[in-house]
């Protein structure tokens, strides 16, 4: 679904900056007061059958025609919780800077509500942002909503730092591999998908740290005199 892990050619100041940053939010302790949530988000083909698929039957696979036909697209945004195991899935027609405005606030009314700050780890996409909420709300809306955030950014090249991505590799693995041709029964497979990926409350146990990076990624870093 997305590129697997990619890094700067060179050092970069900018790059670990932003990483160190992030790993060192991965490893706060669990505060339900401040949940740290991950947010991705990802396209998926909407694609029909030209003709009827052939059922399985005994000693033989299903058979599906080569030919297909394209339906457009649908977003995906992706929030997971590591530290709870806890996924939140939404399908949109677009993927806006008022789509993500309304991801995030059904984040914090909804599925945080008695959270006093949510800590954001996501892309630096140009959707991305507080500007968004207020492209998207009222001004006493946006502020309400922005004053519950805690962003972090991943760095350019470093969207392997963000969990919510590897979610959704699991997501396109397990419930979108296959031809889904409209937006509502693409929102009702990723509903069971999430209902059940919950259920079994799947946490992420991130081991990566600071330390880590500063030996394993040590080309990465800018050198100088002492």
């Amino acid at each position: 679904m997305k590129k697997g892990w990619c890094l700067p050619e060179g050092p970069s100041a900018d790059f670990v900056a932003a990483m160190e940053d992030v790993l060192d939010v991965y490893h706060r302790p669990y505060d339900p007061q401040q949940p740290v949530v991950c947010m991705d988000e990802c396209s998926k083909q909407l694609i029909g059958e030209v003709r009827e698929p052939l059922p399985a039957k005994p000693g033989q696979v299903a058979k599906y025609d080569s030919e297909y036909e394209r339906r457009g697209t649908a977003n995906v945004f992706m929030a997971v919780e590591p530290l709870m195991g806890k996924r939140t899935v939404r399908v949109t027609d677009r993927r806006t800077r008022v789509d993500w405005a309304r991801f995030i606030r059904l984040l914090l009314l909804t599925i945080y509500p008695q959270a006093g700050k949510v800590i954001l780890v996501m892309d630096n996409l140009n959707t991305h942002g507080i500007a968004s909420l207020y492209e998207t709300f009222d001004p006493e809306t946006a502020r309400a909503l922005a004053a519950r955030l805690e962003i972090h950014y991943t760095p350019k090249h470093g969207s392997w730092l963000n969990m919510a991505e590897t979610e959704l590799s699991v997501l396109s693995r397990q419930c979108l591999n296959r031809r889904i041709a409209n937006k509502d029964v693409m929102e009702q497979e990723i509903a069971t998908w999430e209902k059940n990926r919950n259920e079994a409350c799947t946490r992420i146990n991130w081991h990566f740290t600071t330390a880590d990076a500063r030996t394993k990624l040590q080309r990465l870093y800018p050198s100088f005199e002492k």
